[in-house]
């Protein structure tokens, strides 16, 4: 009974500081879209559909500092009516009330690995191509001249890729073993149909030691490396991808010798990252036993917030160092957490020992 009392109380105060945040989020979210209304068809329509489709990924970023807030609001709640006093006396220590609290953390483990993996690069994808259609403007560009891609022993330059996955304007530049220009094609339109790239108004010149040859083709294949779903790289930001697609996306990166850090961190992330609500309760249990003239319940919501605040930033500034000085990937998503997690222990096992 008192098992289920602890997990009722803890996942009610974590779903209500869950819905309060997203609330606040989309919000935020929807006064930022106001500055781009009435750009091309963006109305408010299609502003709010914008940030309707935006708020799995929210859901997904704030999940652990949800859990932290509620956990430390209940414990907080707990501790001012007495209520863990007594929960004690009736044979409950620290450490058994903090894996009473584990199965909250499991299910918010849950809850992200489906939101984070099947809801929300879908929804962010789907975000990303109302506003582009709707303001008649393309994904993004890295420079002027559009996406600059390896393809084996080829450069490929795209300078305009469509929501739909489909590319404008691509020059492909081919090169023999000894790296000598052979070929250089260009092509109007592209789209992925049938496991290649379909090429539409193609003009291709051939470079020969004696002259340059060029023909004009209506329609040919590209075979190449890349599938439409690495250019969710493009559209997407890596922490909102796919697990599988960070993957596929890394692998193609490697085989073509490109830097792959960047994805690298975000897909260690996002291995590690669900397990944060589980480490965020373990963190919160112990602060229900400060003694009460150190603060009620708002004060231990405030370390709660400050704590949260302090884990964001950790997370970030590790995340940057990473990519600067080239650490280990899985490094910059395994310190912030087990930092937390050592604390939170720490916490206990004094605690429990006083």
């Amino acid at each position: 009974m008192i098992s289920r009392y602890l997990n009722k109380e803890f996942l009610i105060n974590i779903l209500m500081i869950l819905l309060g945040l997203i609330a606040l989020f989309a919000f935020f979210d929807f006064m930022q879209e106001i500055n781009d209304l009435g750009k091309g068809n963006y109305g408010l329509l299609q502003v709010l559909i914008f940030v309707a489709l935006t708020i799995p990924g929210r859901i997904y970023e704030i999940i652990p500092l949800a859990v932290l807030l509620g956990s430390m609001l209940a414990i907080g709640q707990l501790s001012h009516s007495s209520e863990l006093t007594i929960i004690r006396s009736a044979g409950y220590s620290i450490k058994k009330i903090a894996k009473t609290l584990v199965l909250v953390g499991i299910f918010f483990t849950f809850l992200t690995i489906i939101i984070g993996d099947l809801i929300t690069p879908s929804s962010e994808k789907a975000a990303q191509q109302i506003k582009i259609n709707s303001t008649a403007s393309v994904v993004s560009q890295e420079f002027k001249s559009g996406f600059w891609i390896k393809d084996g022993n080829n450069f490929v330059n795209i300078e305009n890729v469509l929501p739909d996955a489909s590319l404008e304007d691509i020059n492909i530049y081919e090169f023999d073993s000894n790296f000598n220009l052979r070929t250089i094609s260009k092509a109007e339109r592209g789209q992925f149909i049938d496991g290649e790239w379909k090429l539409e108004a193609i003009t291709q010149k051939i470079i020969n030691e004696k002259k340059i040859v060029t023909i004009e083709i209506d329609k040919g294949s590209w075979k190449s490396l890349m599938r439409p779903e690495m250019i969710n790289a493009l559209i997407i930001s890596p922490e909102k991808m796919s697990t599988i697609n960070l993957f596929k996306f890394i692998n193609y990166l490697k085989q073509n010798n490109q830097k792959s850090t960047k994805y690298e961190v975000a897909l260690w992330e996002k291995i590690i990252y669900p397990i944060m609500p589980i480490i965020m309760i373990i963190f919160a249990v112990p602060f229900g036993f400060f003694q009460e003239r150190s603060g009620g319940k708002f004060f231990k919501m405030f370390i709660g917030i400050i704590a949260g605040i302090c884990y964001q930033i950790f997370n970030t500034m590790i995340r940057h160092l990473s990519l600067l000085y080239d650490w280990q990937p899985f490094l910059s998503a395994l310190i912030p957490t087990l930092i937390f997690l050592s604390i939170g222990m720490y916490m206990i096992i004094r605690f429990e020992n006083r």
